[in-house]
């Protein structure tokens, strides 16, 4: 090999391990005090878990690195085709895994970036929510459970609807890695209205049910008494599969109340033909069935004129019921069905609750519902609501709306100005 191609290879070497070793530098810890105003930015609790998280990739890749650094020098210094072989090979390692490495950090750097953003408040408003639901549930539950930790962390995704992913899974976006803590994505039409935003109650009770060790026992517990009742084997299947679903809008109406429905019919109440579409593999029960479960909840919660009223309005809708494509025997026995699975789901006592039912452990009353309305008028004020849970702000900036108490646009800007106030 003549000394030009010789002192090229050495060089071309040598620069895969500087940029390696640059990749990894660059992919360092997020800290504290980048994302802008601390109260809108991510806790110190969010990224602790980040940058654990990620030191389950850095370590390999630090190792990786060394390892290339290793096998460059030595073929630097003889670039013979056996010692380019394997600083290719060393290359090819060391580049999987900055890409999977980066991968994990850019997606956490465009949700913490968010936070410096104009939608910063809408994002902390969300975030304050869904924490004070998990304040409000561990209270309620009837024996000590260890308190999760981070709390749920809202973002903007702009494409796609309200979604979660929970706690503890791995998840492909993370390179596989599991995620630390739960993320709730929420679309900008849903920031800009937030007396729609009762999807958030609905993707926090998603994360509830597996934190408060719900995830098994409550499709046994479904499955057991539509079984008790004589419902074919397949409609309970169907039923089962649905368990999630029907748990994250029932939890939601119980930690919202009555106003929470009226957010659900915001997204279930479409074209009737889509409405009683059925598709088995589905997980969201079809939109009729998931109307009537909430209403059947708002009932046993004690709300009997507003069920009364939210039943005639689902019927106004869909006179004729109907499941397209699903099994006869489905729509037939959904009114068996229905009042069974809120009883199983809300009014049956749960071991991981401390033997408490739902209902009990995120119980909405009356009382409440007036709290509810007082908040609505203090909104429509512009005067602070005072020390009501943040949750409720969601029913109270809905029930304003609809009895036009404020314009939508003051309604909104209120709601904000007080979940960002108190963030700060």
């Amino acid at each position: 090999m003549d000394r030009g191609t010789a002192r090229l290879l050495a060089t071309w070497s040598r620069t895969q391990a500087i940029s390696s070793e640059r990749h990894l530098s660059a992919l360092r810890p997020f800290s504290w005090s980048e994302f802008g105003d601390p109260a809108t930015g991510p806790s110190r609790a969010h990224l602790v878990a980040v940058n654990e998280t990620m030191a389950t990739l850095r370590e390999p890749l630090h190792r990786a690195v060394r390892e290339l650094h290793r096998i460059t020098e030595r073929a630097a210094r003889r670039p013979d085709p056996q010692r380019m072989q394997e600083v290719l090979r060393a290359k090819s390692r060391t580049y999987r895994l900055v890409r999977e490495t980066e991968r994990l950090w850019d997606f956490y750097l465009e949700l913490f970036n968010q936070r410096q953003s104009a939608f910063a408040p809408w994002l902390v408003a969300a975030d304050r929510i869904a924490l004070d639901c998990y304040q409000y549930a561990y209270l309620g539950i009837g024996r000590w459970r260890s308190i999760p930790t981070p709390p749920p962390f809202c973002y903007l995704e702009p494409s796609h609807g309200p979604a979660t992913s929970r706690r503890g899974i791995p998840l492909q976006r993370l390179s596989n890695r599991i995620n630390p803590f739960p993320l709730i994505q929420l679309p900008f039409h849903r920031l800009v209205n937030p007396w729609t935003l009762g999807a958030v109650l609905h993707e926090v009770s998603h994360n509830l049910q597996n934190d408060l060790g719900l995830a098994k026992a409550v499709p046994m517990q479904v499955a057991a008494q539509l079984t008790e009742l004589g419902l074919p084997p397949a409609i309970v299947s169907q039923w089962v599969r649905w368990n999630r679903e029907t748990f994250a809008d029932l939890a939601g109406l119980l930690l919202g109340g009555p106003m929470v429905v009226g957010s659900l019919f915001d997204v279930i109440a479409r074209d009737p033909r889509l409405a009683a579409k059925f598709k088995p593999s589905d997980p969201h029960p079809a939109p009729y069935v998931r109307g009537k479960l909430s209403i059947e909840l708002l009932r046993r919660m004690g709300f009997t004129r507003r069920a009364e009223q939210h039943e005639r309005a689902w019927h106004a809708m869909f006179p004729r019921p109907k499941l397209i494509g699903a099994p006869p025997a489905l729509l037939a026995t959904a009114d068996e069905a229905v009042p069974a699975v809120v009883q199983a789901m809300c009014f049956t006592s749960y071991p991981s609750l401390g033997d408490r039912k739902l209902a009990q452990v995120l119980r909405f009353e009356h009382k409440e519902q007036r709290m509810v309305e007082e908040l609505a008028e203090r909104l429509a004020d512009g005067v602070a609501p005072g020390v009501a849970p943040e949750r409720f702000l969601i029913g109270a900036v809905r029930h304003a709306l609809e009895q036009r108490m404020a314009p939508p646009k003051r309604l909104a800007r209120f709601f904000v100005e007080e979940l960002g106030r108190r963030a700060r």
